[in-house]
């Protein structure tokens, strides 16, 4: 029970990495905030992941907020100290990536992803930064980065410069809170097989060669990156803020 205690906002939390996220920190001891986008299907997903997850007696509520929104921080913040009394962690993992060339990129596709992936989680780590400060207990802040923060991407030229920006923000913030006792790390995902990228990993030529290049010899998994972030909120990290953990499988080293 490595969570016991402590109340953790997981944004992108009804499918993917948020959502093993999220029942992995439950399973902890956590008492989970999922944050989702607020659609219909969005709604859903996240009203069945608090089944699963009160089915093993873990406790979360759902805050359904475009993350793209300056504002929802400040709604899941609120969220969770209606519910719960404080917060503890907050993961934020919410993102698209619309894969497009970059000599056409629409300019309501860029803004859209970068009002996604940044902007909108700027202001949510800020409205977290600002509950734990004043809570005067410290904390955890962890961004779901990517691999592609540190490699390029013919059709991601939108997407990798938000998860390079995420990173980034989680190396100053480490610098901007250390004196609250806010702990701040990134996470980089490799290639994990989720909604985001099932259309790109359709192409079987495309998933071979990247499982190839896997020296663990498959793509990761939702589960894969979940251990990792309970690791980073838990207390077993207390001396670890600014660091940035590669969950890829070795996929960045087999690419030098």
């Amino acid at each position: 029970m490595l969570l016991a205690g402590k109340t953790v906002i997981i944004t992108g939390a009804s499918r993917g990495i948020g959502r093993a996220a999220a029942k992995e920190c439950a399973r902890q001891g956590a008492r989970v905030v999922i944050g989702h986008s607020g659609s219909e299907q969005g709604t859903e997903a996240a009203r069945s992941l608090i089944e699963e997850i009160a089915a093993f007696d873990g406790q979360a509520i759902e805050v359904g907020s475009d993350a793209a929104d300056p504002d929802t921080g400040d709604r899941l913040v609120a969220g969770a100290v209606n519910a719960f009394g404080s917060v503890d962690v907050f993961v934020n993992n919410a993102g698209i990536c619309p894969f497009h060339s970059f000599l056409d990129m629409p300019r309501e596709v860029y803004l859209k992803t970068v009002n996604t992936n940044l902007n909108g989680a700027y202001f949510a780590v800020q409205a977290a930064a600002n509950q734990m400060k004043n809570q005067g207990k410290g904390g955890a802040i962890i961004a779901v980065s990517s691999i592609s923060a540190l490699v390029g991407g013919g059709m991601q030229t939108h997407y990798t410069p938000t998860k390079a920006g995420l990173h980034s923000l989680m190396q100053s913030c480490a610098i901007a809170l250390g004196p609250y006792g806010i702990r701040c790390n990134s996470v980089l995902p490799g290639t994990i097989a989720t909604d985001i990228n099932k259309d790109d990993l359709a192409d079987e030529e495309k998933l071979a060669y990247m499982t190839s290049r896997t020296p663990l010899g498959r793509l990761g998994e939702p589960d894969d990156v979940a251990g990792p972030i309970v690791f980073l909120a838990s207390d077993m990290a207390k001396y670890v803020t600014g660091a940035s953990l590669l969950v890829d499988g070795g996929l960045f080293v087999n690419l030098q």
